[in-house]
């Protein structure tokens, strides 16, 4: 939106930078033609928001492993159990 930082980035990261900043600010561009946001912190508020939002929906959420563990363990005690009473029975 027309202004310029200076950032320090290893030199193999500086294009990826350069294109993250091109992003932003179509979204931040994006977000005040929209004419509902004023005031550059609010725009960049919502354009961190959006994009976070975007990001989460395409990232899929790792599973808890403890609890996939714990629930594999409850199965086999309950295997376990069920198994038990069959032997009584022969």
């Amino acid at each position: 939106m027309g202004r310029e930082f200076r950032v320090s980035c290893p030199e193999d990261e500086k294009q990826s930078l350069i294109e993250a900043a091109a992003y932003l600010d179509r979204k931040m561009r994006e977000i005040r033609g929209s004419g509902k946001v004023i005031g550059v912190e609010r725009i960049a508020i919502m354009a961190a928001l959006n994009i976070t939002h975007d990001y989460l929906a395409a990232t899929p959420i790792a599973p808890d492993v403890s609890e996939a563990h714990a629930r594999i363990e409850r199965i086999g005690n309950l295997l376990d159990q069920a198994l038990a009473q069959q032997d009584n029975l022969f």
